[in-house]
């Protein structure tokens, strides 16, 4: 297929390219259809990810000079609350 034939395909179709098969004609698929379409930003502007909010919500670094407390927790110790709690 030449460049001017892919140039007027028609708009419904497309040619899709998938890892160890050759490529081949398919109908586009309506994605207004697909269930699970409302959660897209096509639907509503809000399901946007916005990656500048996400980073900044990023969880702060402990600077070696401030002081922290520190728990360590055994295995073991968790299953001993468990069967307490049963009884």
């Amino acid at each position: 297929m030449s460049q001017d034939e892919i140039a007027v395909m028609d708009g419904g179709k497309c040619i899709l390219q998938v890892r160890g098969a050759r490529p081949f004609f398919s109908d586009k698929f309506d994605i207004t259809k697909h269930p699970r379409y409302k959660f897209l930003s096509d639907f509503d502007k809000k399901n946007e990810f916005d990656i500048e909010k996400y980073l900044k919500r990023r969880p702060a670094v402990i600077k070696p000079e401030e002081p922290f407390d520190l728990y360590e927790i055994d295995g073991a110790d968790l299953q001993e609350e468990t069967d307490h709690e049963q009884t």
